[in-house]
């Protein structure tokens, strides 16, 4: 068996489109555009590409795009104003502080902040519990996504058996509630699962998001099996290399002989965290003018 590649990037790009379209349509519905504001504290490099990808984006799905950036000394008093003015700037339908934040300033009383109806991160305690209890309300980008991908290629995931490995906020426990929502069988397993290896090899579906290169191989994998690699790992540098090969947390090559499906990394989830994050402002900005999202985002 050779496995499916699940092409994240052009079901991304298919879902920009779509975005692109919709959000045309609200400029021409609303008179302005839907509008997202990203806010960076500091100069840390991965988030400045980050912020960066993020505005282009923005701004080719026909959105507007604010960007704030303040000092890496900043006070949490100077952030909080900030976050307050763009929770009270009708232009702006999506809030998105860029993560992580310099250490002297507490992520989850930012985060906390936010509105709810701006979180278009899905990381308020707000939209967690409406996830949580099934109400409409954002849910964080990367699982959604990876949803996305699972649904497109299966269709109903009713009475099948999927392992999420990780239990963070951000990916593992919504994942976990997306899934049991969608009618599967769900485990949440982490570091302290006793034989970590057996429980993911009865997973119809493996969602994979442990931050571990390559720990996950054909051995740990039922045969069919569906898989969707988050994890983001760059390996030491080959002699001669300025940089390591970036990998998952599944052994790509070998995971493929037995599973039916799998993400690639890169190319699989990653593309898919940008395009709902545009899909969850343009939702935001629907329900901030009292209008109803399109089907189809």
């Amino acid at each position: 068996m050779t496995a499916t590649r699940i092409d994240g990037k052009a079901f991304a790009a298919r879902l920009r489109e779509r975005v692109g379209e919709h959000a045309a349509s609200f400029e021409k519905a609303t008179a302005r555009k839907a509008g997202l504001a990203v806010v960076l504290v500091g100069e840390d490099a991965a988030s400045q590409v980050y912020v960066g990808a993020k505005g282009k984006a923005t701004l080719a799905a026909n959105m507007a795009s604010f960007e704030h950036r303040l000092p890496s000394d900043a006070t949490s008093e100077a952030l909080m104003t900030l976050v307050q003015q763009l929770n009270e700037d009708d232009s702006v339908d999506g809030i998105l502080v860029q993560l992580p934040l310099p250490d002297h300033l507490d992520e989850q009383s930012i985060i906390a902040a936010i509105s709810p109806d701006k979180d278009v991160d899905g990381f308020h305690v707000i939209n967690a519990g409406r996830l949580s209890v099934g109400q409409a309300g954002f849910v964080p980008c990367t699982p959604l996504g990876c949803m996305m991908l699972l649904t497109d290629r299966l269709g109903d995931l009713s009475g099948l058996e999927a392992v999420v490995i990780g239990r963070s906020n951000i990916v593992g426990k919504p994942m976990a509630q997306l899934l049991l929502d969608a009618n599967a069988t769900v485990t949440i397993a982490h570091s302290r699962t006793k034989d970590l290896a057996a429980v993911v090899r009865r997973a119809d579906i493996v969602v994979a998001a442990v931050g571990r290169p390559q720990m996950i191989g054909k051995d740990w994998l039922k045969d069919g099996a569906t898989v969707i690699d988050v994890g983001i790992n760059r390996l030491p540098p080959e002699p001669g290399k300025e940089k390591g090969k970036l990998v998952g947390d599944v052994a790509f090559d070998e995971a493929s002989e037995v599973a039916a499906a799998i993400t690639p990394v890169p190319g699989g989830v990653g593309p898919m965290t940008i395009a709902v994050l545009l899909r969850n402002t343009l939702v935001a900005a629907h329900r901030n003018a009292g209008l109803e999202a399109p089907a189809d985002l």
